[in-house]
């Protein structure tokens, strides 16, 4: 068993004032699929609850497992989605571009996973280092010509690489980032603090820190709390951003919207100097008139949930009474939040279907449906097909089309369940 902690005070400011939103139960870790070896032992289990803080704002779960044991060796490669290499080749582009990179510059990635962003600097003859924790998606990494170490980032390691001191073995030149970035990664570290002292250690003058996180407001109102689990400790309003940087002497100077992922924030940081652009004042104005410290705002989108969680389960069950077959589409942790947390298993879907061939042939945790090859729907034609990965819904659908063509039909269960 992994031993947890359970905390009772705001991992950003200290603040005892955790206000409870929403309990999503008792449930396995999201991207722990089983191996058939391991379908016999007992799975790990964690409380999965929401609190907001009174004072900083930050929405965040109450859980802490030990880092070590999610993300050393871990299943999600992000080159396996086609959205996120377009997106990823976008932004290296825009941000080549801005700053102006090119040899004499240094791009560091925090959790930079098979090099899929960095690489296209690579190409763009920009340095680049990458900082990967899990060994098997870094050892990837450098095989395709990123050069990646196997380190979580923090204070530490930010300033044994301002000072050049040898690490894993290697000595490297003593250099400061033009350009830090981190996708998708802010909110998985419970060390928060620490990491963005880090980020101000490495980072030269002038130059910016880039981050990318879904964004607190879609999930909110589109009741994406599916997208919560043990990996995902904070859930980033631009408040909560603002105040947890400005703590740390860092300043954030501008902000994005994106659509990625369900609707994220690209929030640009930089050391003080720079004026916030007007987004940032607009967002953060915006934030305030729809209530982002009010949190009755976050317990009545709670409580859609778990109306969503009934409608979708009685929409299964259903289609079953029905004699209809049911699969599901993506072995990714909001698919097994959604399916631990709502009480949908074996009983109404046969089997996840996944383009990962790292996934394959494992099993969903908790539920311990298999995971098989996406050619699977066409071969044994389940009738609908659960759509777990529907930040995903646009690309997987248009490769679905000879599925969906032969008659499948497809249920994307958030904001509200609806078959197309």
């Amino acid at each position: 068993m992994t031993d947890s902690v359970t905390c009772t005070t705001c991992s950003a400011c200290g603040s005892h004032r955790l206000q409870p939103v929403l309990d999503l139960g008792t449930t396995p870790l999201a991207n722990a699929l089983l191996t058939e070896a391991e379908l016999d032992r007992p799975e790990d289990r964690f409380p999965l609850v929401m609190v907001l803080c009174a004072d900083c704002a930050l929405f965040q779960i109450t859980e802490r497992v030990p880092p070590e044991h999610m993300f050393r060796e871990y299943l999600y490669f992000s080159s396996f989605s086609d959205t996120m290499q377009r997106h990823a080749a976008d932004a290296a582009s825009k941000l080549i571009r801005d700053r102006n990179l090119g040899a004499d510059s240094l791009v560091v990635e925090i959790a930079s996973n098979d090099g899929y962003l960095l690489r296209n600097f690579v190409s763009a003859g920009v340095p680049v280092l990458g900082i990967e924790p899990a060994r098997n998606i870094a050892k990837v990494a450098r095989e395709r010509g990123v050069d990646t170490i196997e380190e979580f980032f923090g204070g530490d390691l930010a300033l044994r690489l301002a000072c050049g001191d040898s690490i894993a073995g290697r000595s490297r030149p003593a250099r400061k980032a033009d350009v830090i970035l981190a996708n998708n990664v802010m909110a998985h570290v419970p060390d928060i603090n620490g990491v963005i002292d880090g980020i101000a250690a490495l980072l030269k003058p002038g130059g910016i820190f880039v981050t990318e996180s879904p964004y607190l407001k879609p999930l909110l109102d589109h009741l994406e709390f599916d997208t919560v689990y043990h990996e995902h400790l904070f859930y980033y309003s631009l408040t909560a951003l603002v105040s947890l940087y400005a703590r740390r002497g860092l300043q954030v100077v501008d902000v994005e919207r994106l659509e990625i992922h369900g609707g994220s924030i690209r929030v640009t940081v930089a050391h003080p100097g720079t004026p916030p652009s007007a987004a940032v004042a607009a967002m953060l104005a915006e934030e305030d008139a729809w209530g982002v410290r009010d949190v009755e705002v976050y317990r009545a989108r709670g409580a859609r949930f778990t109306q969503l969680q009934a409608s979708l389960k009685e929409l299964l069950l259903d289609l079953k009474r029905q004699g209809k077959r049911i699969a599901a589409y993506g072995a990714a942790a909001k698919g097994a939040t959604l399916l631990n947390s709502s009480g949908i298993g074996p009983d109404l879907l046969d089997f996840v279907v996944d383009r990962s061939t790292y996934k394959q042939g494992r099993y969903m945790p908790g539920v311990r449906l298999p995971v098989l090859p996406p050619e699977a729907l066409l071969t044994s034609r389940p009738d609908y097909v659960l759509l777990l990965t529907w930040n995903f819904a646009t690309e997987i659908l248009e490769q679905q089309g000879a599925y969906r063509a032969a008659g499948g039909k497809f249920i994307v269960p958030v904001p509200e369940p609806r078959v197309v």
